[in-house]
């Protein structure tokens, strides 16, 4: 098990702005300390032949093709919108006047 003393959870609480009583420091000593043991166990693996990897399996695309195909006229898009103007949707407003951004 890695060595830890608990001025140096101290220290980490302190940097993480957690408050923890005497015997929460104790408790934590003691589990940051296994943590710390384990990961110097996986220190000792040789991993030389183990390509980095992102995923843990392969990863595809799995978008369709971008095609060119032909969009909705205006009229169409239009047609059952409960109020437009001109060739745009009409919504009520939702900012009051001289809110500002």
């Amino acid at each position: 098990m890695a060595e830890l003393s608990e001025e140096q959870v101290r220290d980490v609480a302190m940097l993480s702005r957690l408050e923890l009583t005497d015997d929460e420091i104790r408790h934590y000593t003691k589990d940051l300390g296994s943590i710390l043991g384990y990961v110097e166990q996986l220190n000792e693996l040789d991993t030389s032949s183990v390509l980095p990897t992102s995923h843990s399996f392969h990863v595809e695309n799995v978008f369709r093709e971008d095609i060119v195909r032909p969009s909705l006229s205006n009229e169409e898009a239009l047609a059952n919108a409960p109020d437009h103007e001109d060739e745009c949707f009409k919504v009520p407003a939702v900012l009051q006047d001289g809110g500002g951004a």
